[in-house]
């Protein structure tokens, strides 16, 4: 596992020129969603607490690691997909840890002047900065820290103002980040703010943790074990997560659990109760 508490002394957070930003903590002792999200996706990147947490979810739906692999496959695919429709810069908010896959990679191997930003709050995410700075041309990939939950902030930050042509269609990706943003919060005006703020053609790649096929659990379980991590957790239902695409053109096959997004192998058995709801909608 990477040694967060010797990097986080010296840890970037932006691409070509931007300045080291100071040490942070990591707290290693409270679980993280990203965290928590690479033990589902087998990574090592995660502390005890993490894995014990993680744990306890699994023990309650061993269907939250499927769904997680599941979700993985759904962003590679649509990125794939937007990159072979001609779009060429994209905005990744709350990115996670980085793992085999990543936006700007498969933007790249398709586009290889595709541009890609990626935003989020958390520094283990940051730390791995250096990494995510490899894409074929100088400046191509940057890491920027941002809180979804103020998009004003993210619409504004210089780092994505000087990466992205206001003039080309953007791929926003939302993949499984909503869930964390509670209702006070207004997860639809947040993502109203961003879309707006996009040209026509622009794309949102969206997918959010759902309870509707885990009828059986007790739906405060899960987001429980998620109170004592540094994120709050809120599943929705189809219903309310078809309304993060209002005043968009759902693109076929429409808003359907993760691994039935234009699937590229056969369907599985478990395919159609995997808790993740996933889509793209186009702009006009």
């Amino acid at each position: 596992m990477t040694d967060y508490q010797e990097i986080g002394r010296d840890w970037l957070v932006g691409g070509e020129g931007d300045e080291a930003r100071p040490p942070t903590d990591l707290r290693p002792e409270i679980p993280h969603p990203a965290r928590m999200y690479d033990y589902y996706l087998g990574g090592k990147d995660n502390f005890p607490a993490d894995r014990a947490a993680a744990e306890k979810v699994l023990a309650i739906s061993p269907l939250v690691r499927i769904s997680a692999v599941a979700n993985r496959a759904f962003l590679g695919r649509a990125v794939r997909q937007l990159a072979t429709e001609g779009i060429r810069q994209f905005v990744d908010v709350g990115t996670g840890i980085p793992s085999a896959g990543n936006t700007h990679e498969i933007a790249q191997a398709v586009n290889p002047d595709a541009r890609v930003v990626y935003l989020d709050n958390d520094p283990i995410v940051l730390v791995h900065g250096r990494a995510l700075l490899s894409g074929t041309a100088a400046g191509s990939t940057s890491v920027v820290q941002a809180d979804l939950r103020d998009p004003a902030a993210i619409l504004a930050a210089p780092e994505v103002r000087r990466a992205l042509d206001s003039g080309e269609p953007v791929g926003l990706l939302l993949v499984a980040v909503l869930h964390f943003v509670d209702e006070e919060r207004d997860p639809y005006g947040i993502v109203r703010t961003l879309v707006d703020a996009l040209p026509a053609g622009s794309r949102l790649v969206l997918s959010h943790g759902t309870l509707d096929f885990t009828p059986d659990v007790d739906a405060s379980r899960g987001p429980a074990v998620y109170r004592s991590a540094t994120a709050q957790l809120t599943m929705r239902s189809r219903a309310q997560v078809l309304r993060f695409f209002d005043g968009l053109d759902l693109a076929e096959p429409g808003l359907v659990t993760a691994p039935l997004w234009r699937p590229d192998g056969p369907e599985q058995s478990t395919d159609s109760q995997v808790g993740i709801w996933a889509g793209v909608g186009e702009k006009r």
